[in-house]
């Protein structure tokens, strides 16, 4: 195991009922990488899990569907048994899914869908409208991760979703753009819309400044959060599947502490860890 999964403590204490808005469980012992997604990665268990959440101060999840496993959700709905009322949960489906499939999984604790049209994601954006219509009945979500660089080109297409949707990983702009660039101006533009969010999330991934600070994305961060406080989840990325060995992990509380210092204030701090996921997933 190279992963880290305690340490310091936190500089600010997460306040009470903070919801982690995404992660994902691997384990190769029950359930086989399926065709179309990239192998599995080293285990990533409940066990595991649990460590960090205390390490942090979590309290309440929302399990997001890992690519490896495509459309087969089982380790996921796994997930939602072991915690209860506690945790939500993130699919892939598509448009396929029957009726009595989406009412099982909501009564489990489903609240979303996942539309991930880059790193072998299991649905694309050509299906999105398709399951966004399937499952909107149901009460359910969307999660779109898509290159940011491209939303100018898609921004029709997400304005076309019914019902709510986040945007995942600061809107996930595979070589960073500047604040004034019309690619995060359109972001911008779909959350006035008033059905857009955006997850705090990952900011490694995609920074070319990196650690410390990762001051290329965290600009961006910082401004979502100053235009729509009301409109942003933040989520851990744990287990960091771009990250392989001990050097190149990241260190969760190291994250953490810094999207407490990009919040700026108790406020919006307990609307983007606690008000905002809990309206958006149905916590009470």
């Amino acid at each position: 195991m190279f992963r880290k999964l305690s340490g310091d403590a936190p500089k600010i204490t997460l306040p009470a009922g903070a919801i982690d808005c995404h992660m994902h469980f691997f384990d190769k012992s029950k359930y086989s990488a399926q065709p179309g997604g990239p192998p599995a990665p080293e285990d990533a268990l409940i066990s595991h899990y649990d460590q960090v959440r205390q390490w942090l101060g979590i309290e309440r999840l929302v399990v997001t569907q890992g690519n490896s496993y495509q459309r087969d959700n089982r380790c996921t709905l796994e997930v939602l048994e072991h915690y209860g009322n506690k945790a939500r949960a993130i699919v892939a489906v598509d448009g396929s899914i029957t009726d009595s499939e989406l009412q099982w999984m909501t009564d489990l604790g489903v609240r979303g869908a996942r539309i991930m049209d880059i790193m072998q994601g299991a649905v694309g954006l050509d299906q999105m409208l398709r399951v966004n219509q399937r499952v909107s009945n149901f009460g359910w979500s969307l999660i779109v991760q898509l290159d940011g660089r491209e939303i100018l080109e898609h921004q029709a297409l997400l304005n076309n979703i019914q019902g709510n949707y986040v945007i995942d990983h600061i809107g996930k702009f595979l070589e960073p753009v500047a604040v004034q660039s019309e690619q995060f101006q359109a972001l911008l533009r779909l959350i006035d819309k008033g059905n857009c969010y955006v997850k705090i999330a990952a900011c490694y991934e995609t920074s070319k400044e990196g650690y410390p600070h990762y001051s290329d994305v965290a600009c961006l961060a910082k401004k979502l959060i100053e235009y729509a406080p009301e409109r942003v989840i933040w989520g851990t990325n744990w287990p960091h599947l771009m990250s392989k060995t001990a050097d190149t992990y990241p260190c969760d509380v190291h994250l953490l502490d810094l999207v407490n210092d990009w919040a700026g204030t108790e406020k919006n701090r307990q609307r983007l860890f606690v008000e905002n996921p809990a309206l958006l997933y149905g916590f009470d």
